[in-house]
């Protein structure tokens, strides 16, 4: 039964042959006395040997001490034959943080293919169609997660050409609930003076007109490194929004403190 649900299971498999010294996820099918014959995951009938010699560091006495049949393995692509569909693939060359990385990326490929098949379902698309679909879609933006990403960023108008806005809209609905955006930081420093007797007010008055800029999307924080240094954080969901509201606020600064009868100079900071 498990087996049976596994099968009818969307994954959406990219043409063609991976490249040399790509990174792949496969299956281990065969084991031989001398290699393992691994089904690429990611691509549509593919195949690769993992030579014994390139399972493991040092000398092997049993290959099957390393690999077994229907094990998970990252390799590495070491050459590619297309027109003898021959692919070479190594075990040993994948470094830990590689094979990590990768493990994940496939975990959360499996979750997109799983948010695919549901907007299709929504959106009353049949499976040879999605799959159709999706293979256009991963030909555009490398995975069905990056497009969720894309979607989650820029709105379904991205991808509707593609997939038609229907069924856009319905995988922009589960992009919002699953993909949170993480916000990106845009940092600087004023350098602001007066000589005025109340010098300070007026500089915590010019100051203050940051607030204005602020709101659900946009969070402004206004620090004092030390006199006459005020570090203002601009944080958002996008750099752009960030240095659009960074530019303001610098422009809206100087302003001010030019009107209180002081000096501003703004310094941009490496995040």
């Amino acid at each position: 039964m498990e087996k049976l649900m596994a099968e009818k299971r969307l994954v959406i498999r990219r043409s063609g042959f991976p490249s040399k010294g790509e990174i792949v996820i496969g299956t281990v099918k065969r084991v031989m006395d001398f290699g393992a014959f691994v089904t690429l995951d990611e691509y549509e009938g593919k195949e690769g040997l993992v030579h014994i010699s390139e399972v493991a560091p040092g000398w092997i006495k049993d290959i099957r001490d390393h690999v077994k049949k229907d094990q998970k393995v990252v390799c590495k692509v070491l050459d590619v034959n297309p027109k003898r569909g021959h692919i070479d693939l190594s075990i040993k060359d994948v470094n830990e943080r590689q094979r990590r990385e990768k493990l994940q990326e496939w975990k959360s490929e499996q979750r997109a293919f799983k948010w695919l098949e549901i907007a299709g379902e929504k959106a009353g698309i049949d499976r040879k169609d999605l799959e159709k679909i999706g293979k256009k879609l991963i030909k555009k933006f490398d995975s069905i997660y990056a497009v969720f990403e894309e979607v989650a960023y820029e709105g379904y108008e991205v991808i509707a050409k593609i997939t038609g806005e229907k069924l856009a809209k319905e995988i922009a609905e589960i992009a919002r609930e699953h993909i949170k955006p993480s916000k990106v930081k845009v940092r600087g420093y004023f350098e602001l003076k007066s000589f005025a007797g109340d010098g300070i007010e007026r500089i915590k008055k010019a100051l203050s007109v940051v607030k204005k800029f602020e709101n659900n999307e946009i969070g402004i924080e206004v620090e004092y490194i030390g006199a006459p240094k005020y570090r203002v954080v601009i944080e958002s969901e996008d750099y752009k929004t960030a240095e659009s509201v960074l530019k303001k606020v610098v422009g809206e600064v100087t302003k001010q403190m030019k009107k209180l009868g002081g000096e501003a100079n703004f310094i941009r900071e490496a995040v």
